[in-house]
């Protein structure tokens, strides 16, 4: 098991690699494969409600919300007028700012709060990694030399220890 560890905690780390890359290609493959028709929960679910309740326009459940009402309306006005998904989220990007979508986008610096967790967990599993192999050198027991082990003389208290347990059972 410990000579095939590291290649396996490389092989891990290679893999949460390739999940990183292939997460940040995907946003930019579906843009050149062309968008999936807008749905309009899609669109809710993309958007941050702005009453306060942290939840997405479609999860707010705040009874005549001041805000997801309104968004839910303009959503609907936006697809009535034809936009595909990716046109109805840069406008309300533009229109509220990037506080509005419920992702970060892919692109400059939010694409650290897409990498960082990952990074942090492949760094997190590489020490825990490192310390089982440790852990496991050290649990090994050195190999016998041939010697006999040598045994410490008896102290005093050894002695005394003996002749006090030879009374206690007579």
């Amino acid at each position: 098991m410990g000579r095939h560890l590291p290649r396996r905690l490389g092989l891990a780390v290679v893999l949460c690699a390739v999940a990183l890359l292939a997460g940040a290609f995907v946003p930019r493959v579906r843009s050149v494969l062309g968008a999936a028709p807008a749905s309009f929960q899609d669109i809710e679910e993309s958007l941050t409600c702005q009453c306060g309740c942290g939840l997405t326009v479609h999860a707010c459940n705040h009874l005549q919300c001041g805000s997801a009402i309104p968004l839910r309306q303009e959503i609907r006005a936006q697809m009535d007028l034809g936009k595909g998904r990716e046109e109805i989220l840069a406008y309300f990007k533009s229109k509220y700012g990037e506080k509005i979508l419920s992702s970060p986008t892919t692109s400059g610096f939010n694409i650290l709060a897409w990498v960082t967790p990952f990074f942090m967990l492949a760094i997190g599993g590489l020490l825990v990694g490192l310390t089982i192999l440790r852990w496991s050198a050290r649990s090994h027991p050195a190999a016998p030399t041939g010697e006999a082990p040598e045994i410490p003389a008896p102290s005093p208290y050894d002695k005394i220890l003996e002749k006090e347990l030879k009374d206690f059972g007579e």
